[in-house]
């Protein structure tokens, strides 16, 4: 069975590990961190993911 932190939990360590001086800025930027990386997780496990190859021919394509 496998265990799901949840994305509060996944900021809150990723906060813990900055500096106590650490500015509003950067706490914020930790948790949208976390949290585009979590999207970007479900997004792999939906399949909603492109090749590099896929991608570089849309590229090609919109060069035309």
């Amino acid at each position: 069975m496998a265990t799901t932190i949840s994305l509060r939990d996944m900021a809150v360590e990723a906060i813990k590990q900055l500096p106590e001086t650490s500015s509003a800025e950067e706490i914020m930027y930790q948790i949208n961190l976390v949290a585009n990386v979590v999207e970007g997780l479900k997004d792999i496990e939906n399949g909603k993911t492109h090749t590099t190859e896929d991608v570089l021919k849309k590229i090609k394509q919109w060069r035309k």
